[in-house]
Formats: structure tokens, C-alpha cells, sequence
């Protein structure tokens, strides 16, 4: 009974920041409460890490607490702050400020309350949740015909997704007569499911999935939210985004057939290589951004059809962070050319391939009992090699350089391995893809790395120019979803002078 306080202690939390977002909301209130309201946010964030120090895996009713609850519940209170607060200059001055703040502490709690229920019925309600607040805020320019389609858009793509995950759940939880999560999905209710129902529902679930990570053919929509502002942005491309992956983890269970692991890397696979593609020929970033979002999901998906399921939620929640900061730190990445000039990267690319496959390897051979790892070892690799040739030079010697790289790849790699340690701690997952699978996945990413460096290197071949024109025609919006000049703008401007 002692520990069940931390659960309602961390609810009681995130309904008080729920009561403060609609407070906010009345015209009365002072605008200076919104830096109250700012700082409330971390309350759930406080109660989740008493939590996860003192309590462990608790159930309450329809509510189950584990590791990854309390983790993402720390992860969403601490994100909410920093990308509110950065919101209050941001957006100070906009008709909808008010509806920002309570439309961003909707979809970031509401998002955790999905990741805390234990009972189907409650998670199905819950994953729309955060949906209609992320639609919600792209709405909230209605004066500009490009807002008003893409929220649109995304709310036809968001209820598919809404429609799947229901069908999945009520179907779960009638055939195996279980509707906790954790009952429904052990042993001896999934061996109740035909085979034909598995492959419907992970089918489903894949669809569910990447939905909301952008992932082909549902790409679309992610690469017309640019729409949105940076505060909205950063909590989309930080957290709704990275959904799919937990959906799977949860479910990972059930989605245990080699069919729906192979169909699902293909999808991944494939918007990878658009999603590289057009974060390289774009020059706006934050479209740049949009397409590096798409191809991190797809390598977050990658990880879950090779059983990897840890090593994605891990992935996603870094990734999160990092992308987050990379939105909040888009206004200064306007080149300041002084008098040095740009600064010019240092580092070969023969001697970061050398570095990266010594660093690869030896994880090859020190992670005997890593999950996918061929993938990790590539990665990795290539992680190192991308850093190496970042680093602008080594004034100290190319020894000193290879050090510094090393011991950044020591701290990632450590850091990213306790989150796995956390994350496989709560279940043993089912899906052991064979070594022949595996294999396969590493040949076609090396091959795909090869195929690009050739392509890069013949630039003005007709293939490279197809590829360049195809990527370009992908990251492009829709005509409706574009405006040369905002209309709505020249509206503000001729009310201001009016008033004047």
C-alpha cells in the first residue's frame, strides 16, 4: 500500500499541471502566472523520480508503473519545461499565446498518461490524446490556409492511426478475455490467438507505428509541419514523434512474427534512404531537421524488427533530447562569416573510415550479447567516423584527435548501454531474428553507405541529378501547404495601422 502513494502522488501531480494550463486560459489572469505555470511542469517530473528511486513497478487500478513509465514520466516533465520556457519569449505577443502554453501541457502529459496506463481500454483512449493536442496546434493559425490543411492532414493520418491501436486493443483484450496489458500479453492468453489474428493485429501495430514517426508512405505529413512554430516543432519531433517505438516495446510480445519484424525493417529501410536523402539536398534547416527525424525513426524501427527493443526506447529518448535542442537552437545556425571565415572540417575521410572501423570493430568483439549487434557495430562505427570528420582540427596531433573521439564514444556508448540495462530489466522479449536476417540488414546498410559515397562522388551523372530532382520532389510541400507570403500578415499589418 506504501508504494501505491508515489502513483497517486505523480496523478495528483499532472492534474494539478492540467488545472494550471486551463487557469491560464482565463483572460483575467495575469500574464506573469504563465512563469508559475512553467515551473509547475516539473511537479510530475519530481513525483516520477521519487518513483523510480523508491517504488518500482507499481499497479493501481488501471495504472502500472515501471521503469520506462517513471523514466519517460522524468523525461516529459523536464522536456515540457525547457521547450515552455523558451516558449515564453518565443511566442510573446501571438493572439493564441495563451492556448500555446495549455495546447503544449496537453499533448506532453497527456502523452505520459499513455505510457502509465496498464489496461488496454485505458492506453487505446490515451494514445489519441496527444494526437488532438499536436493537430490542435498546428490549428492554432487558423488566419493561414496552410495551418488550417496540414492540421487537416494530420488529423485524417493521426485517427488511422487512433482507429488501429482501438481495433488492437479491444481485440486483445476480448480474445484473451484479459484486459490489463501485462495479463493479455503473457504466455498462455497470446497461445489462445490464431496465427491469422497475430499477423492482422502486428500488422495494425506496424501501421499504428509509423503513423506518427512520419515513416513512408506517411511521410507527408511530417514534412509539411514545418508549418508549425519552433516550441511545437520541438515537442513533436522530441516526443510524438518516438511514440511508435514504445508502442512496439509494449506489444513487443505479440509482435513476435518473422513476416511482420521483415516488414516492418523494409519500411524503416526504405524511409531512411528518403529521409537521408532529403536532409541532404534541402538547404532549409528546420526542413532538414523534418527529413533527420524521419530517417532516426526509421533506425528506431530498424532496431525493433531485430528485437532490439531496448536498445530503440533508448535511442528514442536520446534522440528526443537531442532533436529538441536542435529546434530551440535553429535561430543561430545563420552562418556568422568574421574574419577567419567558416570554419573547415579537419579530419580525412580516410583516416575517420579508419577510426570508425577500429571503434566498430572492437565493439563487435566486447558486446558479444548486444541485441542486432551488426547494426550497433555499424552504426557506431559510422557514428565515429561522421565525428571525426566534424571536428574542425586537431592542433595537437592526430593522436590526441583520435583520443578525443574515443572517449566520446566511451560515454555514448555507456550511457546508452545502462538504458538498455534499465529497459531489459522489465521483460525478456520473444524475437530472436536469425543470424542470416541480421546479416542481411548490415549488407544492405553498408551497401546503401557505398551506393551514396559513389553517387556523391559523380555528381553531375544523370543518376545523381534523378536522385538529387526525386528528393527534392519528396521533402517538397504540397501546394496548399505553401504560401509565398503569409495573407494573414498583411491582415495584422493593416489592422495595426488602422488602429494608429
Amino acid at each position: 500500500m506504501g508504494m501505491e502513494w508515489f502513483v497517486w502522488g505523480w496523478l495528483v501531480a499532472v492534474g494539478i499541471v492540467f488545472a494550471s494550463a486551463i487557469i491560464w486560459l482565463f483572460p483575467r489572469m495575469p500574464e506573469q502566472y504563465v512563469r508559475i505555470h512553467v515551473w509547475l511542469l516539473l511537479l510530475p517530473g519530481a513525483a516520477a523520480l521519487a518513483g523510480w528511486i523508491s517504488a518500482g513497478t507499481v499497479e493501481v487500478g488501471m495504472w502500472r508503473f515501471d521503469t520506462v513509465s517513471w523514466l519517460v514520466g522524468i523525461y516529459i516533465s523536464l522536456l515540457s519545461w525547457v521547450i515552455q520556457r523558451f516558449a515564453l519569449r518565443y511566442l510573446y505577443g501571438d493572439r493564441a499565446y495563451r492556448f500555446y502554453f495549455s495546447l503544449l501541457t496537453w499533448t506532453a502529459f497527456a502523452a505520459s498518461l499513455t505510457w502509465a496506463g496498464g489496461d488496454l481500454r485505458l492506453m487505446a483512449i490515451c494514445w489519441g490524446m496527444p494526437l488532438i493536442g499536436l493537430v490542435a496546434l498546428t490549428a492554432l493559425k487558423k488566419e493561414w490556409g496552410p495551418a488550417r490543411f496540414v492540421a487537416r492532414q494530420m488529423a485524417l493520418v493521426f485517427g488511422i492511426s487512433w482507429l488501429a491501436v482501438t481495433v488492437v486493443a479491444v481485440w486483445l483484450g476480448t480474445a484473451t478475455g484479459e484486459w490489463q496489458l501485462a495479463s493479455a500479453l503473457s504466455v498462455e492468453p497470446l497461445a489462445r490467438l490464431d496465427a491469422w489474428e497475430k499477423a492482422v493485429m502486428n500488422g495494425l501495430l506496424i501501421l499504428a507505428a509509423i503513423i506518427p514517426a512520419g515513416q513512408w508512405p506517411f511521410h507527408r505529413w511530417l514534412m509539411e509541419s514545418a508549418v508549425t512554430p519552433t516550441p511545437v516543432s520541438a515537442i513533436m519531433h522530441a516526443g510524438i514523434v518516438n511514440a511508435g517505438g514504445l508502442l512496439l516495446w509494449c506489444f513487443s510480445p505479440l509482435f513476435s512474427g518473422t513476416g511482420a519484424h521483415a516488414a516492418l525493417f523494409l519500411i524503416a529501410f526504405f524511409s531512411i534512404l528518403i529521409g537521408t536523402g532529403i536532409s541532404l539536398v534541402h538547404v532549409d534547416y528546420k526542413r532538414q531537421l523534418v527529413a533527420s527525424t524521419m530517417a532516426q525513426m526509421g533506425v528506431m524501427f530498424v532496431q525493433c524488427a531485430l528485437g532490439s527493443y531496448g536498445g530503440a526506447v533508448a535511442h528514442l529518448m536520446l534522440h528526443g533530447l537531442f532533436k529538441a535542442t536542435l529546434f530551440l537552437q535553429s535561430g543561430s545556425v545563420v552562418p556568422q562569416v568574421g574574419r577567419a571565415g567558416y570554419r573547415k572540417a579537419g579530419g580525412s575521410w580516410r583516416s575517420g573510415m579508419i577510426v570508425g572501423a577500429l571503434l566498430g570493430t572492437a565493439f563487435w568483439l566486447f558486446a558479444s550479447g548486444e541485441p542486432a549487434r551488426l547494426l550497433s557495430a555499424l552504426l557506431f562505427g559510422a557514428s565515429a567516423s561522421v565525428a571525426w570528420g566534424r571536428l574542425a582540427d586537431f592542433r595537437e596531433g592526430r593522436w590526441f584527435g583520435f583520443a578525443v573521439v574515443a572517449t566520446l564514444a566511451f560515454v555514448s556508448e555507456t550511457v546508452r548501454h545502462q538504458f538498455m540495462v534499465l529497459f531489459n530489466e522489465e521483460r525478456v522479449f520473444s524475437f530472436v531474428p536469425s543470424a542470416s536476417f541480421e546479416w542481411m540488414v548490415g549488407m544492405l546498410f553498408a551497401a546503401a553507405a557505398l551506393a551514396a559515397v559513389w553517387i556523391a562522388n559523380r555528381r553531375t551523372s544523370m543518376l545523381a541529378v534523378r536522385l538529387y530532382m526525386r528528393f527534392v520532389h519528396f521533402g517538397e510541400p504540397r501546394p496548399a501547404a505553401m504560401e509565398t507570403h503569409p495573407h494573414y500578415l498583411t491582415t495584422y499589418m493593416k489592422e495595426g495601422m488602422a488602429r494608429e
